[in-house]
């Protein structure tokens, strides 16, 4: 397991890096599903996917089935993905303009989207797009995704700057979208979300982790339902 010692002084063990984030998040990805990954440490679950685990990409600049990027330094330039990546060319991949993809999206036949966040609420609120004091951020096609994809998983490091908590009791962000997130993947948690009850559950930790630790740094109350596992 890749570790990484940031961001926290007084941490009880060493924290998750991003490519462990993304790999335990691709574990969720079911074989055959259409996945969106967004920029960040989501994009590289594609890197991670279990062995036999086969998806469809989706980019909502309008591509789908694409399955590898290219090295950096390599690939096509004229062929992109919407986080400026070059897919690799494979048999049965799909080129539609902007309309068609968004299509797809506000359709619901996007199985699984996974997002970066800056805040998620008890009950599944995301704010993924602008950071109001610093004036900075983009929207694109996460607004859609969040609202329309059939599960939301948010791949992200627990905490901000100065271990302020990203996973709040009310977002005080600008929403992405409201009541969507389904699981948390973080460099320190797993987190799952009931939105009808309103209940965020702890269902793993980061080794040497405790509950008492994830709580510390997680402003919304986190719940045990069952036995809460390690990381691995």
């Amino acid at each position: 397991m890749n570790t990484s010692t940031k961001p926290g002084g007084n941490d009880p063990a060493p924290r998750l890096d991003r490519a462990a984030i993304a790999k335990r998040a691709a574990r969720d990805l079911i074989d055959g599903s259409t996945v969106n990954l967004g920029i960040g440490i989501p994009a590289m679950c594609a890197d991670f996917l279990p062995d036999g685990v086969e998806l469809l990409y989706h980019a909502e600049n309008g591509i789908l089935g694409f399955k590898e990027l290219s090295a950096p330094g390599e690939g096509d330039p004229n062929l992109m993905d919407a986080g400026g990546s070059f897919p690799k060319l494979v048999p049965g991949m799909a080129f539609f303009d902007s309309v068609e993809s968004f299509s797809l999206i506000r359709g619901g036949h996007i199985d699984v989207t996974v997002l970066g966040a800056l805040q998620v609420s008890r009950t599944g609120d995301l704010a993924n797009w602008i950071i109001p004091k610093r004036g900075i951020g983009s929207i694109g096609g996460a607004m859609d995704l969040a609202a329309n994809a059939k599960r939301v998983v948010i791949a992200m490091e627990h905490t901000a700057r100065g271990n302020t908590p990203k996973i709040v009791e009310e977002c005080t962000f600008p929403l992405t979208a409201p009541g969507c997130v389904d699981e948390i993947v973080t460099d320190i948690a797993v987190i799952k979300i009931d939105r009808e009850s309103g209940r965020m559950i702890l269902r793993e930790t980061a080794p040497g982790w405790s509950f008492e630790d994830v709580q510390a740094l997680t402003e919304a109350t986190l719940v045990v339902d069952g036995e809460i596992v390690e990381i691995s």
